[in-house]
């Protein structure tokens, strides 16, 4: 069910509140709203119109918020305040790790140690959030001390749609049917192969992993089943399953990148069929990425950070969700 513009707005406007105040702010915004709308409609306005105009007129629920909360908001001055903040938070949530992503990446493709990798990247990344802060608000600073109208202007086609943190039944089917596709996919690689050679399969993963590493691969599947089937029952996140998520997480993590580590993840075999099916023009580029280990070891790190990036967000989303709730 779609929320209204005046739930939207509501809900946008308490969700910074303290919680002991939220309750009585939802009951003023409602009759001080519902009256507007009402004496809008008396004056011959469609109830629609009359609701966007009513909200309009409320101004950004941000503001509003820093009103009750008796919070001010000043950069310079108010005008921009919301913008640099918004444009602030969400350069920061991307931008520094980016930065960390690509320097550790280059530094691992390059052959760095690892206190090099990790001494960079940490730099580069404390340097980015440096930048990032200077340089976002000096632009805000000039717009504001300048008086220039920078045409920001809030509207109620801006509201967030309402959150809800609950598991529907399509979320878990969701999880469970990619969880089996996985086993799907791990069960047909090993006994029909994805690639075919001769008439014989030819297995992607290490057929040595059978059966104690993918043993291992299967139990951390069923621990996801189960665990998407707790969030789906309990209705929602909480502090406990954010923590069972990250172990889950890492715990997979670890599994991945110590087999890519050790080069026991992929069947030695389907390498040496892709080193053939590739020929002179596959040597040429491995010799030329000699020096950063060949082809195999630059694609075996962006796989590496691939998955770990995945399953990054994949916490912090988690974590996020528990938040909320």
């Amino acid at each position: 069910m779609t929320a209204t513009l005046t739930e939207r707005y509501i809900s946008a406007t308490i969700r910074s509140l303290p919680p002991e105040t939220q309750g009585d702010v939802r009951a003023e915004l409602e009759a001080s709203i519902a009256d507007a709308v009402e004496a809008r409609i008396d004056l011959g306005e469609d109830p629609q119109e009359a609701e966007r105009a009513a909200l309009t007129a409320l101004g950004d629920p941000g503001a509003l918020a820093a009103g009750y909360a008796d919070r001010p908001l000043h950069l310079i001055g108010p005008r921009y305040y919301l913008a640099w903040w918004r444009l602030l938070k969400l350069l920061l949530m991307i931008v520094p790790v980016c930065a960390l992503g690509g320097v550790a990446l280059g530094q691992t493709i390059a052959g760095a140690p690892v206190g090099e990798v990790i001494s960079s990247a940490v730099l580069a990344t404390g340097g980015t959030i440096l930048h990032v802060c200077f340089w976002t608000t000096l632009v805000f600073v000039i717009l504001e001390r300048s008086g220039t109208d920078a045409g920001m202007k809030w509207d109620v086609d801006q509201l967030p749609e309402a959150s809800d943190d609950g598991v529907g039944r399509n979320e878990l089917i969701a999880s469970l049917v990619f969880l089996g596709l996985a086993v799907g996919a791990l069960l047909w690689d090993r006994f029909r192969g994805f690639v075919v050679v001769d008439g014989e399969a030819l297995p992607i993963l290490d057929p040595g992993l059978w059966p104690w590493g993918i043993g291992v691969l299967f139990l951390l599947i069923v621990a996801e089943a189960v665990f998407a089937i707790v969030v789906y029952r309990r209705r929602g996140w909480s502090t406990a399953l954010a923590v069972v998520n990250t172990v889950l997480a890492v715990a997979f993590l670890a599994w991945t990148l110590t087999l890519l580590l050790t080069g026991d993840l992929v069947n030695p075999d389907f390498l040496a069929h892709i080193v053939a099916a590739g020929g002179d023009g596959f040597a040429a580029g491995d010799a030329e990425a000699a020096d950063e280990g060949g082809i195999f070891r630059i694609l075996a790190v962006l796989l590496g950070f691939g998955i770990a990036l995945g399953v990054g967000w994949d916490i912090v989303d988690g974590w996020r969700k528990a938040r909320r709730r």
